[in-house]
């Protein structure tokens, strides 16, 4: 079945046709820049853009940079405050006239994740942790979603992890690999020792430098970088629209 899958973000909107039976892309990316400031009038404008660029008709799955319950928005941390309270499936769908599934961002890049990337065949416990502005975590147990945790958000050496260990920290301090991977190893050992699961899939941007760090890290639960990339909140989003509408 095909859905048209897309990632909107803080910075940018990319949607793509997507295979939801082998997780492949069956057209070429397309990316707008997220409107400043995003409100939902003009996100939802650039998600009818991309609609069109498609000449799509059919369902649609967004993974959206916020806490999504029952299709309704929750939280704002980098988009306008007046999504919150906004059922977005019903907006985009009066605007698209395309039924649509949302969930959070790093919800659907974890679908991704699991379904076809790195915990492929895995039908233990894992999380999915994305290290980029801030750290977004998904948790699977036998493939199903427990949706809109947020993990990063644990307490650490006086404030969140988020805020002591995620990438954006590792810039702002200038971190060294070294510091970085020891940082992320604490992180990493606080969530094993509270969900003991089976695997730990490391994401976002930083994902591609794993090999700078990984010997930093020293935990029981086996800890890979995720596969898909740039890709993943895409087809993660077409995927879970595959299994909700």
């Amino acid at each position: 079945m095909e859905i048209l899958g897309l990632d909107i973000g803080g910075t940018g909107i990319k949607g793509a046709i997507v295979n939801t039976t082998n997780g492949e892309l069956v057209t070429e990316r397309h990316r707008i820049p997220t409107p400043q400031p995003a409100t939902p009038e003009a996100m939802i404008d650039t998600v009818a853009e991309i609609v069109k660029h498609f000449d799509w008709h059919g369902p649609m799955g967004c993974g959206f940079p916020a806490a999504v319950k029952h299709e309704i928005i929750k939280t704002a941390s980098n988009i306008d405050k007046r999504w919150i309270g906004v059922n977005a499936a019903k907006a985009i769908h009066k605007k698209t006239k395309c039924e649509a599934h949302l969930l959070n961002d790093v919800d659907a890049a974890g679908y991704a994740e699991v379904t076809f990337g790195a915990g492929k065949g895995n039908r233990g416990a894992i999380i999915m942790a994305a290290f980029g502005t801030g750290i977004g975590t998904a948790l699977f147990t036998e493939g199903r979603l427990f949706p809109n945790t947020e993990l990063g958000h644990l307490k650490m050496k006086g404030t969140i992890a988020e805020k002591y260990t995620s990438n954006m920290i590792r810039e702002r301090e200038d971190l060294d690999w070294e510091e970085f991977g020891k940082r992320v190893n604490k992180y990493l050992k606080r969530l094993e020792a509270l969900f003991w699961p089976d695997l730990i899939i490391f994401g976002g941007g930083v994902s591609k430098k794993f090999e700078n760090f990984s010997e930093y890290i020293d935990i029981e639960t086996e800890v890979q970088p995720a596969s898909l990339r740039n890709h993943a909140g895409i087809i993660g989003a077409a995927v879970a629209a595959r299994h909700a509408l």
